[in-house]
C-alpha cells in the first residue's frame, strides 16, 4: 500500500485512507488472519478482506506495531467465520493464540510470574496491550479458579464474537504452564443486555512434583516462545542492518519493537552523533506529547510506570533510549525491560552501522565539496563571484544551515557581507545591508588584533552582533579571519539555528572552516590582482576614468540597450588652454589639472553616466537613457559651466576651459565610430568658434 501525505492508500484507489483510531493491536488482527490461512490457505486469507471490505493488505493487518479500530477488527471477526463457515472460529483464534508464534515476548512474560493464578491477576494490564476499548477487572482469583468482569467502553457495538475471542484467550492460559486448558463459563453477556461481561473459570492446579516428558506431549509453549523469540531477534538484526537510509532505520526500530514487547505506543529517541537536533520516532502518541517524552528519555529523565523504557547503546556509544509506552494508569507485565533490552542491542548496532556509513558518505561529499570548490574558485572571476561560490560551498563542507563571507573595507573601516547561503530573502536583505564596524563590536576588534577564529553565540555576543545574529535566525556561529599574509581580507562565518550546532564547535568544524577560508584567502587574492590587472587596462592611470577601450565597450552596450523611443547623447570635451599650463607651471601642474577636471565632470554629470579620457586633455561623457533631446544640451550647459571657476595649480588660480562637441541618437542604430566622429567634429567647429561654454 502506498502513502499520500504520511496516509494509506487503498489498493486500486488513488483517495488517502483516513488514519484508523488505535484500538486493537496489529497482534490481534495478525493473529485472526494466520488462523484464517491455516484453515483455507491465502485464497480464505483474501476472501475474508473482500468481505470485511477493508482497504488494508495482510501484511499490514498482520503488522504488531500497527493498531486499527474496533469496528475494523469486528468485521474481521464476522467476515473469518462466515469464510470458515465455523461458528467457533473465533473461540479457537483465541484458544490456539500463545501457540500461534505472534506473541512469543507475552508468553515469556505470563511463564515468568509462576502459575495461572498470577497470570489472572496480571491480566488486566495484558489485556490493556492489545485493546483499548475495553476494561477488565478480577472479581475473584484462587489456585484453581477465577471471576473476571469485562466490560465494553461506552460508544462500541458489543459483539459477541469478541466474546467467544475473549473466552479461547482465557481458557488458554493454564496451558503456558503445561497445564489443560481452563474451563470457562459464560452466562452473562453485554449482547444479551447485561451492564457486562461475567467469565467464570476453573482449571486443574499443577502437582507439586513435576511432571516427566513423554513421548509424544505437546511441546512446551515456554520453549516454542523462546525459539520464536530468538527468531524474531535474529530477523530483526538482518532487517536493520538491511537499509543504509537513517529515516527507514528509525522506523524499522519502533516497528520491531512491537515485536519485543507489545504496547499502545512507541517512542525512539537517538542523539545524533555531531549534536544538533534529536532524532526523533514515535508510533501511537499525539504529535505535540512527541517532544517532550522524548526531552526526558534523552535526559535520563524517568517516564513513570506507565513506560518501560531501556537505552539504546552498544560498545562503541550511547544513542539513546526506546520506551514502550501504556495508557495512564497502566503499566508493562513482568519484566518486559529485559525482552525490550535485548532487541535494543540489535538496533544500536544498526545505528552504528547507519551513521558509520552515513559519516563515510558525508565525507566522501564534503571531499567532492572541496574539489568542486577548488574548480569553482579556480574559474571565478572577481571578489564577489569568490565570494558566492565560497558562501555555497561552505554548507556541503561544514554541514551548517548557512553560511556568509564578508569584506574588509579598509578606506572606510568596516566589514560589509558579499555573499551569503541558506537564508530567507528577508534574513539575506538583513544581512546584506549590515556592516560591522570594529567600534561597534569587540570581537571584530579582537580578529583584527589577532587574527584569530571566533565561536559566537547570540545570547553572549556584543548588542550589535546580537542584533544580526538574531535577525538573520543564527544562534550559534563560526567565523574565521580571511587573510593573504597579516592582510586582513575579511571572514567566512557558518552559522546554525538553535538546536542545530554541533556539540563541539572548536574541534572539525573549525578545522574544516580553517581549510576552505585558506582556499578563499588565495582565491580572493587572485580575484583582487586580476581585478587590478582588469582595471590597469581599462581605466586611465593618472585620473582613474575609464580609458577609451572601457569608454567605447560601454558606448557599444548603450547603443544596443536603447530602445525605440530612447535617447542617446556624447560630449566630446577639449581643453582650452592645456599646453600653456604645462609650458608655464610644468607637466607635474598638467597633471594635476587632468585629475581635477576628471573630479570636476565626475560630480556634475548623473550618477548613470560615464566620463572617460580618451587622450591628452580629450575627455567623453556618455549620457544614456534621455528621456527626451533637449537634456542633452542641458547636460553640455552643465558640463561647461564646471569650467567657470578657476582650477588651483601651484599655488595659483587658473582659468581653463573647454571646447565641447555634442552628438546623439534617438532609438537603435548607428555605431560608436559614427557617434565619436559627429562629437569630435561637432567640438572643432566650437574650438574655431570660439565658443567655449556651449555645444554646436
Amino acid at each position: 500500500m502506498s502513502t499520500v501525505e504520511g496516509h494509506p492508500v487503498a489498493p486500486g484507489s488513488a483517495l488517502p485512507v483516513p488514519e484508523e483510531p488505535r484500538e486493537t493491536s496489529g497482534a490481534t488482527t495478525g493473529l485472526l488472519l494466520g488462523h484464517v490461512r491455516s484453515r483455507g490457505g491465502e485464497s480464505a486469507v483474501a476472501e475474508v478482506l473482500r468481505r470485511a471490505a477493508v482497504p488494508y493488505s495482510a501484511e499490514e493487518l498482520t503488522d504488531q506495531s500497527r493498531w486499527w479500530s474496533y469496528d475494523t477488527r469486528i468485521r474481521l471477526f464476522e467476515a473469518a467465520t462466515e469464510v470458515l463457515d465455523d461458528g467457533d472460529t473465533m473461540f479457537e483464534v483465541g484458544a490456539t493464540a500463545i501457540h500461534s508464534g505472534l506473541a512469543h515476548s507475552l508468553v515469556l512474560l505470563l511463564r515468568t510470574l509462576g502459575t495461572p493464578r498470577q497470570v489472572f491477576r496480571a491480566l488486566p494490564r495484558a489485556v490493556a496491550k492489545f485493546s483499548s476499548t475495553s476494561t477488565m477487572d478480577m472479581l475473584e482469583v484462587s489456585a484453581g479458579s477465577a471471576t473476571i468482569r469485562y466490560r465494553l467502553h461506552d460508544g462500541f457495538a458489543h459483539s459477541r464474537l469478541d466474546c467467544d475471542y475473549a473466552r479461547g484467550l482465557l481458557s488458554t492460559v493454564p496451558t503456558v504452564f503445561g497445564l489443560p486448558p481452563a474451563r470457562v463459563v459464560h452466562e452473562e453477556c453485554e449482547s444479551d443486555g447485561h451492564p457486562a461481561c461475567i467469565y467464570h473459570l476453573t482449571w486443574q492446579r499443577r502437582s507439586r512434583i513435576p511432571l516427566r516428558r513423554r513421548p509424544g506431549r505437546a511441546v512446551d509453549p515456554e520453549l516454542t516462545a523462546l525459539r520464536g523469540q530468538l527468531r524474531i531477534l535474529q530477523s530483526a538484526a538482518s532487517d536493520l542492518v538491511g537499509s543504509d537510509d537513517l529515516g527507514t532505520v528509525l522506523q524499522r526500530i519502533v516497528a520491531r519493537a512491537a515485536e519485543a514487547v507489545v504496547a499502545p505506543a512507541y517512542v525512539l529517541a537517538v542523539d545524533r552523533p555531531g549534536g544538533g537536533t534529536p532524532l526523533v520516532h514515535s508510533v501511537g502518541l499525539p504529535s505535540g506529547q512527541v517532544p517532550a517524552i522524548a526531552r526526558t528519555l534523552l535526559s535520563g529523565g524517568h517516564l513513570g510506570s506507565e513506560a518501560v523504557v531501556v537505552d539504546v547503546a552498544s560498545s562503541r556509544r550511547f544513542h539513546g533510549r526506546l520506551a514502550a509506552v501504556y495508557r495512564s494508569g497502566e503499566g508493562g507485565v513482568g519484566d518486559e525491560a529485559s525482552l525490550l533490552s535485548a532487541y535494543a542491542g540489535h538496533a544500536a548496532a544498526a545505528l552504528d552501522l547507519i551513521f558509520a556509513l552515513e559519516e563515510t558518505r558525508q565525507e566522501a561529499d564534503r571531499a567532492g565539496a572541496l574539489l568542486s570548490l577548488a574548480h569553482e574558485l579556480a574559474a571565478a572571476g572577481d571578489a564577489a563571484e569568490t565570494c558566492s561560490v565560497v558562501a555555497g560551498a561552505l554548507p556541503r563542507v561544514i554541514n551548517c544551515s548557512r553560511a556568509s563571507v564578508m569584506l574588509w573595507e579598509p578606506a572606510d573601516g568596516l566589514l560589509r557581507t558579499v555573499a551569503s547561503f541558506g537564508m530567507t530573502p528577508e534574513q539575506t536583505r538583513r544581512l546584506m545591508s549590515a556592516v560591522l564596524r570594529p567600534e561597534d563590536s569587540p570581537e571584530l576588534v579582537g580578529m583584527l588584533t589577532d587574527r584569530e577564529p571566533r565561536i559566537l553565540r547570540d545570547q553572549t555576543s556584543s548588542p550589535a552582533l546580537r542584533a544580526l545574529l538574531e535577525g538573520v535566525g543564527s544562534a550559534h556561529v563560526v567565523a574565521v579571519p580571511l587573510l593573504a599574509g597579516s592582510t586582513f581580507l575579511g571572514v567566512a562565518a557558518v552559522g546554525w539555528t538553535d538546536g542545530q550546532a554541533p556539540e563541539s564547535l572548536d574541534g572539525d568544524v573549525l578545522a574544516r572552516l580553517r581549510g576552505v577560508g585558506d582556499q578563499a584567502s588565495t582565491a580572493l587574492q587572485k580575484a583582487r590582482l586580476m581585478e587590478t590587472v582588469r582595471h590597469q587596462a581599462t581605466h586611465d592611470a593618472l585620473t582613474g576614468l575609464p580609458n577609451r577601450a572601457l569608454f567605447v565597450e560601454r558606448m557599444q552596450a548603450a547603443l544596443q540597450g536603447t530602445s525605440a523611443d530612447g535617447h542617446l547623447a556624447v560630449l566630446f570635451c577639449d581643453l582650452d588652454r592645456f599646453k600653456a599650463v604645462n609650458d608655464s607651471l610644468g607637466h607635474a601642474a598638467g597633471d594635476e589639472l587632468l585629475r581635477q577636471v576628471a573630479a570636476r565632470l565626475g560630480s556634475t554629470v548623473r550618477p548613470g553616466d560615464t566620463v572617460g579620457r580618451l587622450a591628452g586633455d580629450e575627455f567623453a561623457v556618455l549620457l544614456p537613457d534621455l528621456e527626451r533631446p533637449e537634456a542633452a544640451g542641458s547636460l553640455a550647459a552643465r558640463v561647461a559651466s564646471c569650467f567657470e571657476v578657476p582650477f588651483r595649480l601651484e599655488g595659483e588660480d587658473v582659468d581653463v576651459g573647454v571646447s565641447i562637441g555634442l552628438a546623439q541618437r534617438s532609438g537603435p542604430g548607428g555605431t560608436v565610430e559614427e557617434l565619436l566622429r559627429e562629437a569630435d567634429a561637432a567640438m572643432y567647429r566650437n574650438k574655431e568658434r570660439g565658443r567655449t561654454s556651449s555645444a554646436g
